[in-house]
Parts: C-alpha cells; structure tokens; sequence
C-alpha cells in the first residue's frame, strides 16, 4: 500500500522524472525539492489568489473571508481510496484536539476538491458527512471557476497527476493560511494531528 509520503514523492518523479526532485538542499537541510518547497514558503510568506468557492451545504464565500483567522487546508477529490481519507480522519482528530470549539481557537480547516467534474455539492456533502465536518468552520468545497482553481493549485504548488484509473496521485500535504491570509507553513504529510495545533502558534502577529 502506498503511504502518504511516497505518493507526493511519486507524483513529482512522474511529473518531471529525477531532474524535479534533484535532491535539491539548503545548506544541506532540504534534501529534496518539497523539502525545500517548505523552507521557501515559511521564509517568505505567500500572497494567495482570492478566489470564490462554494462549500458543502451550498453557500458562497471567498478565501479573504478567512483573514483574521488561521486556516488548515487540505486539496482532495471525494472519490480517493486512500490519502484523502487519512488526511479527513486527521482534520476530525484535529477537531477533538481543541474540543471541537473552533470559534474559539481562531482556527478554521478546508478541504478544497480540485475534481469540478465529480464533486458536486452532493459530493462534497456526503465527504463531510463521512468525518463530521460542519461548516462554516470546517467546509469541503470546491471553486466555481476552473480558471480559479488552477491558480489556487498553482499558489500552493500542488501537484495533482490522473493515475490512470479515474483518480489521482497528488500532494497530501497541510497547509496553513496566516491570519493575513497568507500561505505561511506547509506541513509534512506525515505530521500527526496533534502537531497541528502548533500552526496556531505561528499565526503572524
């Protein structure tokens, strides 16, 4: 079976064979380019594209809504067999870690499917249903314009590859949004849950 971190790894070798991954390092502390992917964008904060989505239950809302509030997120399709699952039990958990009062915590989580042609609001309800997810502080959406969504994609730099099969091979990492809105941190895919109530520490001032 594949685990998590070997299907962003196999993703980039498909995406452009050994030349992407290149064990590209910094000083010797990013052995590889998502490695380095990570130091780059928690050294220099990125400003991301204020697209419109449209979350499970329907309603509208964009990603400068978040701005004053840290968010978690997550890229998915509703139909993954393997990583999109592990990366919801890990959200549902991260709901139990702050008693599920995340008003309170400042902390917000959305999981974004890059799958227009699929996941329909149905979809996208029943994917929530599945882990508990209630919006509007943990929403499962999808953008309203595939033009928007290449651009998201192309903010965070996810990767996202058909298998051949129907689905997808894709980045399974986090990423937190700062209260700025910014892209401030990518967290490994391995990271477990209680590790990311430590973004909330690194919310900018």
């Amino acid at each position: 079976m594949m685990t998590r971190g070997f299907l962003p790894l196999l993703a980039l070798i498909l995406a452009g064979g050994a030349a992407v991954l290149a064990w590209e390092t910094d000083n010797f502390r990013a052995f590889t380019s998502t490695g380095a992917q990570q130091l780059e964008i928690e050294r220099t904060p990125r400003t991301l594209p204020d697209v419109q989505l449209v979350d499970q239950d329907g309603r509208a809302f964009a990603l400068s809504g978040y701005k004053g509030r840290t968010v978690l997120i997550d890229f998915i399709f509703t139909r993954c067999p393997t990583v999109c699952g592990i990366l919801g039990d890990d959200f549902a958990r991260m709901t139990d870690l702050v008693g599920g009062q995340l008003p309170s915590t400042a902390l917000d989580l959305l999981s974004i499917s890059f799958d227009p042609q699929n996941d329909d609001r149905e979809a996208l309800k029943r994917y929530g249903e599945r882990f508990g997810a209630a919006a509007p502080h943990w929403r499962i959406a999808r953008t309203t314009d595939r033009n928007d969504l290449a651009a998201l994609l192309k903010a965070f730099g996810v990767v996202i590859i058909p298998d051949g099969m129907g689905g997808f091979i894709h980045t399974s990492a986090v990423y937190v949004v700062d209260s700025h809105g910014r892209l401030a941190q990518m967290l490994d895919p391995e990271t477990p849950p209680q590790l990311f109530a430590a973004a909330l520490r690194m919310r900018a001032p």
